[in-house]
């Protein structure tokens, strides 16, 4: 019974995918690396904070499901060869997991998206996505945003070395956007202190 109902809990997800995602892809492959590292990660998190509390299934599934809307988007670096721009990806993600039934799976989807989007900055750079707010608000929404950082980053292991390289990345003021020419404060003000608060975690 115990070994049955923890295939039950892995396999959820991946019949999601697999409807979407066709396995031996490049996009595929993309995706499952990216989704596992990412709900490891905030699994890690949940581990370490056990005060808080955490909806560790919830956690994981939607950790393998935040980025299910990218296969929509127009991206050939990842091989996505959809239609919308990647930026779309969050509430397209969010209005395919609505239709399986899974509105709170969705939601991660839609609020994870740089340190999340508010409506103000949504409308201030004409982005191409709904005109609601998209910030993360529960616990799990803001773990796997904060997780989801690291791996677009390239860094693995949470020490103060790591989470300062992250916060400067995301700032603009880190050495490669020096080299590069990028400006600081990269996402803005708020966002960063969206970020800062997460990496409390």
């Amino acid at each position: 019974m115990i070994l049955k109902v923890l295939l039950i809990k892995i396999l959820q997800p991946l019949d999601i995918i697999h409807k979407y995602y066709k396995p031996g892809t490049k996009l595929y492959d993309i995706y499952i690396s990216h989704v596992t590292d990412v709900t490891n990660k905030a699994l890690l998190v949940a581990q370490k904070h056990p005060e808080l509390a955490i909806d560790v299934k919830f956690l994981e599934e939607a950790g393998m499901l935040h980025d299910i809307g990218i296969f929509k988007t127009r991206a050939p670096h990842i091989a996505c060869e959809g239609n919308f721009p990647y930026i779309c990806h969050g509430f397209l993600g969010r209005e395919l997991l609505t239709q399986e039934g899974l509105p709170r799976h969705g939601m991660v989807c839609e609020r994870h998206t740089g340190t999340g989007l508010s409506l103000e900055t949504i409308l201030q750079k004409k982005l191409p996505i709904p005109h609601r707010d998209m910030r993360p608000r529960s616990l799990e929404e803001k773990i796997i945003c904060f997780t989801d950082k690291f791996y677009r980053s390239r860094f693995y292991n949470f020490t103060a070395f790591h989470l300062n390289r992250l916060r400067c990345g995301l700032d603009g003021e880190g050495i490669a956007a020096e080299n590069q020419g990028r400006k600081k404060e990269k996402h803005g003000k708020k966002q960063m202190s969206c970020m800062h608060n997460y990496c409390d975690f």
